[in-house]
């Protein structure tokens, strides 16, 4: 059964969960707005989703340094209470973002970070790639690529939108909704650094992404 904008829109409205989720959540019930709703709720999404809007300011600061001092990631990670900042679960996943952020190098939490600047000049650079490999695609057509690679490269930079390296089949977007919904507290990943001994030195390269992503996956 084809999955509409109007039902994802009416299960949105509905449960409160995320449009992607959403959208899964009908296609794995064939269109059946009941049992969607349903599988949404198994999930813990739609109790989530309700809560993502609630006050986070307690959290933890994680610290995760690989190879000898060679990596290091800063990442502060908000819960609602304390009580759950001190859950061992809690503790778990927060480090676990912080070796993702090793291992993935993001340069931002959310979309909504991204400077416009950076935004509009990655477009630029897409839209001459783009001409350069279809110089005959009409303008509407070009648009609709360029605006395809400038999602994708969301996908790339944005902490929210990875797939998560000990799971790569869901984001750590869907990865926080879960702790949400497993913990019954909002949790924000609200920021962090990532530093590279040597970044910016010219000197020769070593692929301490490949070698992180080895650790985590071991």
């Amino acid at each position: 059964m084809e999955i509409t904008a109007a039902m994802v829109k009416e299960l949105r409205e509905r449960t409160g969960a995320g449009m992607m989720d959403c959208k899964r959540a009908l296609a794995d019930a064939s269109g059946d707005m009941e049992r969607a709703i349903e599988i949404l709720r198994e999930k813990g999404l739609a109790s989530a989703a309700k809560k993502a809007g609630r006050v986070a300011a307690e959290g933890l600061v994680e610290a995760y340094i690989h190879g000898g001092g060679r990596i290091g990631v800063l990442v502060e990670v908000n819960c609602e209470t304390d009580f759950v900042a001190k859950n061992d679960d809690f503790r778990a996943f927060v480090h676990d973002v912080a070796m993702h952020i090793a291992a993935a190098a993001p340069q931002y939490v959310r979309r909504e970070e991204v400077p416009e600047d950076v935004v509009a000049r990655e477009r630029e650079i897409l839209r001459a790639q783009t001409l350069n490999e279809n110089p005959n695609k009409p303008a509407n057509i070009v648009d609709k690529i360029v605006e395809g690679r400038i999602d994708k490269f969301f996908k790339e930079v944005c902490l929210l939108e990875q797939p998560f390296v000990k799971d790569p089949d869901k984001t750590v977007e869907q990865l926080v909704k879960e702790k949400i919904a497993q913990i019954g507290e909002n949790i924000s990943i609200r920021r962090f650094s990532r530093f590279v001994v040597g970044e910016g030195i010219e000197k020769k390269e070593a692929n301490f992404v490949e070698e992180v992503m080895a650790q985590v996956r071991s």
